[in-house]
């Protein structure tokens, strides 16, 4: 008996030793989770693996925080550990309380300059022995990378949402929010994308936001075709954004050529002619289609935009005076049923997580069977909504009554599809033998595999410009103060139409909210008792059993003997 004891415990330790020798030359990781929320994706494995240089990543939160707060800090803890693995070295983080240490003139200056650098900061209510305060964190990080530093909020909020689907949400995108800071500070500016100029489109002031966000990533650059047969050649994507006026075939042949030879275009097209400023001068406003020529060109690619208005009782407010006070004029905010709040539809990775969409005299769409083209929707109305086929009689008398929740009664309507395949040309079998046939023309008739985007309003990335000339952030509403998700859903299309690191793709990474229902927990107390005590009774009988079986085998053998 000694003597096969000592053996097992050598063959044991042998074991042990070896296996300790082969994991310093074999890694792996073994992620029991349903949903493998500790495995990076191979794009963030590659994005960490060829980092050059040391990204240090401070993160300002930490101290005395709520439950939902601490998931948020260690699920931020544990992806950046999953980092550090695969960037050799190459990721440093530290994890840091902007409250401690610091008298409260220090407390609030570094919160001024937090806030200077982008992070935005929380309020939370905190309840102690029975009294109330406010406590102040900021759920974000500042990256700095050769002398670069940007801010990354942890921390997403999104309309509708619980607080704990919102902590959710936020632990779901930590990968993407992580991988796509890494990509922004460490990786070349490639791709090019335009904003195609010629045809009325919003003006430079109107898609300054826009244009500065995606310069982090891409090169940005505005084009005019005007008939040229190469204009987009240098360019990847093609961003059209609200066109007024109508589009040559000439145009619409190099866009159309644009797109068979792989190129990929983002199209914010507004069918209808309608404005705010019409209504600044009288309350009555009659709404009727713009001529812009491309509805033959999107409908061959698949999608149709219709002569009409979406209202939608999820809606953004405006302004509306109601009374005086004196000379002054008194105002109240009323949700405005032609400026709808989108949806995103799905968990596609350009809209997952997204907060909702603004929009302003928005229209419908509706897609078109085309052979070997993939449609998903990515925006919808709520389903509360309804439509107004052209004429359009736009009036703010409206908001003195209540909206019917009877003439309400669509649900869904489309506003934003994704297209993805071999598009046939809009010009194949319709133009002469002399064109198709030309080896300086070099006519397409079935393209490459490509991916377009097209939205039925072209106010989605627009961003505000007041009379003094102050550009507002794209998808802030001045009269709430809040931000919409337009930036990001704007980012997101040209992610996903341009790059090709997948790192959009980690969007769609979904992490479940298993949590008890708070309200059967108040009607059944004892549910919760049982769901915290039960797992250790089970744990605690399965020891005393394996305990037991393990003393009656010993005694078995000694008797024998």
């Amino acid at each position: 008996k000694r003597t096969n004891s000592l053996l097992q415990l050598l063959a044991g330790t042998a074991i042990l030793i070896s296996a300790v020798i082969l994991a310093g030359y074999f890694f792996f990781r073994i992620d029991m989770t349903g949903e493998k929320r500790y495995t990076l994706s191979p794009s963030s494995k590659k994005l960490a693996a060829t980092l050059d240089d040391i990204v240090t990543i401070k993160i300002y939160l930490d101290g005395d925080l709520p439950p939902g707060f601490k998931r948020l800090r260690n699920s931020a803890r544990e992806m950046l550990d999953e980092f550090c693995v695969y960037a050799k070295g190459n990721i440093e983080y530290e994890f840091i309380d902007p409250a401690i240490g610091r008298s409260e003139k220090e407390r609030l200056e570094f919160y001024k300059q937090l806030a200077k650098k982008g992070l935005f900061p929380t309020n939370l209510e905190v309840q102690d022995n029975g009294k109330k305060s406010e406590k102040i964190i900021f759920p974000g990080a500042l990256v700095l990378y050769k002398n670069q530093e940007v801010p990354l909020q942890l921390l997403k909020s999104r309309a509708g949402s619980s607080p704990e689907e919102m902590l959710n949400n936020s632990v779901e995108g930590l990968e993407y929010e992580f991988s796509s800071v890494i990509r922004r500070l460490s990786q070349p500016i490639a791709k090019s994308v335009a904003f195609l100029r010629g045809q009325g489109e919003l003006t430079t002031l109107h898609i300054t936001d826009a244009a500065r966000a995606l310069s982090e990533f891409y090169k940005v650059d505005t084009v005019t075709i005007d008939g040229r047969l190469k204009a987009l050649d240098e360019y990847d994507a093609l961003i059209i954004a609200k066109p007024v006026e109508p589009f040559s075939e000439k145009d619409k042949f190099v866009i159309d050529q644009f797109i068979m030879r792989g190129g990929k275009v983002l199209w914010l097209i507004d069918k209808m002619v309608a404005d705010m400023d019409s209504l600044a001068t009288t309350s009555t406003a009659i709404s009727l289609p713009w001529n812009l020529n491309i509805d033959d060109q999107l409908f061959r690619y698949g999608v149709r935009i219709n002569d009409d208005l979406l209202m939608d009782m999820q809606s953004a407010p405006i302004p509306v005076v109601t009374g005086y006070t004196g000379n002054s004029p008194k105002q109240e905010l009323f949700p405005w049923p032609y400026f709808p709040l989108l949806n995103p539809s799905g968990s596609h990775p350009v809209v997952n997580n997204l907060n909702v969409i603004k929009s302003e005299f928005c229209n419908t769409m509706d897609t078109i069977e085309v052979s070997g083209i993939k449609k998903t929707i990515l925006l919808q109305s709520s389903s509360y909504s309804r439509w107004q086929m052209s004429p359009v009689r736009i009036s703010l008398n409206m908001l003195r009554e209540e909206p019917d929740k009877k003439i309400y009664n669509k649900k869904q309507l489309s506003t934003a599809v994704l297209l993805e395949g071999e598009f046939t040309s809009n010009y194949k079998n319709r133009i002469p033998e002399a064109i198709s046939s030309s080896k300086e023309i070099g006519f397409i008739g079935n393209g490459k595999y490509t991916k377009m985007i097209v939205v039925s309003d072209g106010d989605v990335i627009s961003n505000y410009v007041s009379k003094k000339g102050a550009i507002y952030p794209l998808g802030f509403d001045r009269f709430t103060q809040q931000s919409y998700g337009n930036r990001n859903f704007i980012l997101n299309c040209i992610d996903y139409l341009c790059d090709d690191s997948g790192v959009i793709e980690l969007r769609g990474k979904e992490i479940k909210l298993r949590l008890l229902d708070q309200a059967r927990m108040k009607e059944h107390p004892l549910l919760g008792w049982i769901n915290v005590v039960m797992p250790l009774i089970v744990l605690l009988f399965s020891g005393l059993i394996h305990y037991y079986l393990r003393k009656k085998r010993f005694a078995r053998k000694s008797s024998s003997s």
